[in-house]
């Protein structure tokens, strides 16, 4: 039953990015703690410049279990900044070129969320590059969080192209497991 709901699921999601003729960036949840954590866009271009909101303009969905083979998805537009939170979906259209996203979190927006003793550094959560080539760019990228060699969170984010792994939410990703 899991697998046929993260089946539809990735079918609604690509069904909205024909329609919508975007890129859809896609943070599944996790833990509860850790959902109401945000992450915050930043689009630069080639030359390092921020564009985020001068080239980008992007609206977002919550993704909820709810889902069936007729739902049509609810798309708001953001007020202030693009974030994501998890079980959240970012719609955005870009103007035509080549872009980095990264997200980040700053400090004083992790809501005291504990990392493990062993990484307990306050610092900056923040993701590795996506280079985005909006002639061929992937209807679907996620965002999950990033984890230790022991399966902890350690403050960070990975921008992918492949879906995280699923158990009863979304696998961290940990560098020395995948990729």
């Amino acid at each position: 039953m899991k697998l046929y709901k993260l089946f539809l699921m990735c079918m609604m999601l690509l069904s909205a990015a024909e329609k919508i003729n975007g890129l859809i960036i896609y943070r599944p949840s996790n833990s509860s703690a850790l959902d109401t954590v945000r992450c915050f866009l930043t689009v630069t271009d080639m030359d390092g410049n921020d564009v985020t909101y001068s080239k980008a303009k992007a609206g977002y969905e919550w993704v909820t279990s709810n889902l069936t083979a007729k739902s049509v998805p609810k798309v708001y537009f953001y007020e202030k900044s693009f974030y994501l939170s998890g079980g959240m979906a970012m719609h955005i259209t870009l103007e035509p070129g080549k872009y980095i996203l990264t997200f980040s979190t700053p400090v004083d927006k992790q809501n005291n969320f504990s990392l493990p003793a062993n990484n307990a550094d306050v610092h900056d959560w923040m993701s590795n590059e996506y280079f985005l080539d909006t002639e061929n760019a992937p209807r679907v990228i996620f965002v999950s969080p990033t984890a230790n060699e022991n399966g902890f969170y350690n403050g960070g984010w990975h921008i992918s192209y492949r879906a995280p792994e699923y158990f009863k939410w979304t696998k961290p990703f940990r560098k020395d497991c995948q990729e």
